[in-house]
């Protein structure tokens, strides 16, 4: 049998220490394939894999869509694109975010779940708000292996704090020693993958991220796994599905987007932000041009009409001062849920 030899990993703040800490402390004859997903600037060039590879014995790479996977190689997933995992090789797409992120932790480590099962090992580490929880529920339920840095030593908790939290994680251990644990668990064989069948729910995700389906089939694979809502989605303002009812509770649209809860309460409040800004400048336009008609009217001496629009103004002026302190003292003291326990927004 195999051993545990699919290594994924994911991070988000804070983890470029973190991931050198670990790919630096790997032997050259790891007989294992990483593949990394770290949250990164969308329109930032990248050069993870060149510092993966001069910290460590093992060569990175951002791997092409295609690509056959290598034992002893480490595939980084490239700004702005999802980096999935089938039999053999890579899928490196720009699918719909997942939480916001593209790429998205969840994503790869679903892939990768669904692909090779016990043999893939799940590894979360520092970073904001909670991607790469359900990544792991999924890398569990196919009888891989979970693994998560202790959160008290972690930059930023938050992403180890929820897998601890809805996870039935395996090892919770210090950086230190996570390079150790895996070389320990490549060399040890894997149980049988009949015994960890792929679930719908694993298959039909795995599908939608990969975008194989035409719009018919999207529409019936997630209705498959959820139960319709009144809500729209953030992204796309398409239809949302609640997928089972199980923590962290999860939303998806048939186009792709997928959200954890807190991602889509803090998408819900930065909508209605934008909203009531939006309402402000109409109303300020407004507010301005019946000062001016009142101007126009004063000039020629129509001095009712004039007055009628200083009237309007002034009532505007204060309802815009009313939605103007909604927005300014409800979202600027009251933290959302979905904002993480570090002090940094959603």
């Amino acid at each position: 049998m195999p051993g545990h030899d699919i290594i994924v990993i994911g991070t988000s703040a804070g983890g470029l220490k973190a991931l050198g800490a670990i790919v630096g402390a790997l032997p050259a004859a790891l007989d294992a394939v990483l593949l990394i997903v770290q949250h990164l600037e969308p329109n930032k060039p990248s050069i993870l894999p060149k510092i993966l590879s001069d910290v460590g014995s093992l060569p990175a790479v951002h791997p092409v869509d295609g690509e056959e996977i290598q034992p002893g190689r480490v595939y980084v997933a490239p700004p702005d694109y999802h980096l999935l995992l089938n039999q053999g090789y890579v899928r490196v797409i720009r699918g719909p975010q997942e939480n916001r992120f593209r790429p998205a932790i969840d994503s790869l480590f679903r892939s990768a779940a669904r692909a090779y099962g016990p043999r893939v090992v799940g590894v979360v580490l520092t970073g904001y708000l909670d991607d790469g929880t359900v990544g792991l529920q999924a890398i569990k339920k196919r009888g891989g292996v979970a693994i998560v840095q202790d959160p008290k030593e972690a930059e930023y908790p938050s992403m180890a704090k929820s897998a601890l939290q809805f996870v039935r994680v395996d090892h919770c251990l210090p950086l230190a020693e996570i390079p150790d644990l895996l070389v320990r668990l490549s060399k040890e064989p894997t149980e049988s993958e009949e015994a960890y069948p792929v679930t719908q729910e694993i298959e039909v995700e795995s599908n939608i991220a990969e975008q194989r389906m035409n719009t018919q089939e999207f529409l019936q694979n997630v209705e498959a796994i959820g139960t319709r809502t009144t809500y729209t989605c953030p992204e796309c303002s398409g239809s949302i599905w609640q997928i089972g009812n199980n923590e962290p509770l999860r939303f998806r649209c048939h186009t792709g987007h997928s959200f954890t809860a807190n991602v889509l309460l803090a998408e819900q409040t930065q909508n209605l932000e934008n909203a009531l800004w939006s309402a402000i400048r109409a109303m300020e336009e407004k507010v301005t041009f019946s000062r001016q008609m009142a101007e126009r009217m004063e000039t020629h001496n129509h001095l009712d009409s004039a007055a009628q629009y200083n009237d309007h103004a002034d009532r505007l002026d204060e309802e815009v001062s009313l939605i103007r302190g909604i927005v300014l003292n409800g979202f600027a003291t009251k933290r959302t849920i979905a904002e993480d326990e570090e002090g940094q927004p959603a």
